[in-house]
């Protein structure tokens, strides 16, 4: 009967185990491998990062509830894939052998790409983990008692846009209540080309309408802007023209500052020859799986997908919760069909839909297909999407204590926003 291994239990990995449990009888062993022992709801970390949630809020320990659904579950960082053998070697050089291998790890970091950048040794914050989202907290409280100039933003290359801007609302919804945003300059630094590209080229009205948000916020802002270095206290950047070529050099004072990184592949990953793309990014078909090994499927933010469009400032391609959503269960019903004797099938549907909150109000995008042109390519505000993104908080963190399998993008938020669930396109990779 077939192993079945996960590495990583974020969004992917765990709804992926769930729904495998759900398809497979008991003889076929599921695995997941996670470098921790809990789960994190990363979208609630712009809001741990200001003390509106804790920690407690929003991890929960994972062994407990996988192994109530007969999943085994170990607490390791995986340092080596042998593809071609099969196998995983633990961080304490323990051999785990699969028969297939779901990659849903999430990216790895890359501060060290802009000297000065991230928590670990540098002076710019991160939200990108529970752990990052507290120490900008803890930052954040010492911030309040001088508060100063504040920078918010993306690193060059980055992808995921989006919680930089939630965390810049955030702040500023927070900094009114505490009747401080008055000394508090804030500043938007990004390497999209326009306020509202958020990697995707923009969405419906997403440019006028947050150029419009942040002016009514008194958020100032920097596009096409290739950070070069970070001091204590300083950002240097280069705002760039639509050729590329330096227009403006930036020198901006901050007391605080969170910058989110581009991504890049984790290590064991990118380390396998003929798996990745140049970034460590897993390579796959239609289907999910490795263009290179046939036993190997991947989902999230780890997978290679290519930006929307060249930028002069290089952008990425996000990876939004129902597009993960949608290949989780791709991957489960074809690694069920290849059990069975039967091709691969099913494919994920490369949609971005994602829920904002903007403190007191929120912002909802949908742009189905992801890359243009679009079927469905709208961009609407109001408090219902605070209050939609906190409800699926709440079930989300339900969802993976009760292990059910069900695609709630699919059952739920998409019912809520009027939209039928479309077919991915012919033509997607």
């Amino acid at each position: 009967m077939a192993h079945i291994v996960i590495m990583g239990a974020g969004i992917g990995g765990m709804p992926a185990a769930y729904e495998l449990r759900a398809k497979l009888d008991a003889s076929h062993r599921i695995t997941v491998v996670n470098a921790t022992d809990y789960f994190q709801f990363v979208p609630s970390n712009p809001w741990v990062a200001v003390g509106w949630r804790k920690r407690d809020d929003v991890i929960l320990p994972v062994k407990p509830y996988l192994e109530k659904k007969g999943i085994q579950f170990i607490a390791s960082r995986v340092d080596k894939i042998d593809a071609a053998g099969k196998t995983l070697t633990l961080a304490n050089e323990e051999m785990l052998a699969y028969d297939y291998l779901i990659i849903t790890t999430g990216p790895k970091l890359a501060f060290d790409e802009v000297p000065g950048a991230g928590p670990m040794g540098g002076f710019t914050h991160s939200i990108c983990s529970v752990d990052h989202a507290e120490q900008t907290w803890a930052a954040y409280q010492e911030f309040l008692k001088n508060p100063g100039p504040v920078i918010i933003g993306a690193m060059p290359g980055a992808s995921c846009f989006g919680p930089a801007y939630e965390f810049a609302f955030i702040l500023d919804a927070d900094l009114r209540k505490r009747k401080l945003r008055h000394k508090v300059p804030i500043t938007f630094v990004t390497s999209e080309p326009y306020i509202g590209h958020l990697g995707l080229g923009g969405v419906g009205d997403s440019k006028s309408m947050l150029e419009s948000d942040f002016r009514n916020h008194d958020i100032k802002w920097v596009t096409n802007a290739k950070t070069t270095q970070v001091e204590d206290g300083m950002l240097h950047t280069s705002e760039l023209n639509a050729k590329g070529e330096v227009e403006k050099e930036h020198l901006l004072p901050f007391t605080f500052a969170m910058m989110l990184p581009a991504f890049r592949g984790v290590d064991a990953v990118a380390g396998v020859e003929g798996l990745c793309n140049p970034r460590g990014f897993v390579q796959i078909d239609a289907h999910q799986r490795s263009k290179a090994f046939e036993s190997i499927f991947s989902a999230g933010v780890c997978v290679a997908i290519p930006p929307v469009e060249a930028t002069p400032v290089p952008t990425g391609a996000p990876k939004t919760g129902y597009m993960i959503e949608t290949m989780v269960t791709a991957i489960v019903q074809n690694i069920v069909a290849d059990i069975a004797g039967k091709p691969a099938t099913a494919k994920g549907s490369w949609n971005a839909i994602c829920l904002a909150d903007m403190g007191d109000t929120g912002a909802a995008f949908v742009a189905l297909p992801q890359i243009p042109p679009r079927n469905v390519n709208w961009f609407k505000k109001g408090k219902w999407v605070h209050l939609a993104k906190i409800a699926f908080e709440k079930y989300f963190i339900h969802k993976m204590k009760a292990g059910t399998s069900e695609p709630i993008y699919e059952k739920y938020v998409l019912k809520a926003l009027g939209i039928e669930r479309l077919e991915p396109p012919a033509d997607k990779p």
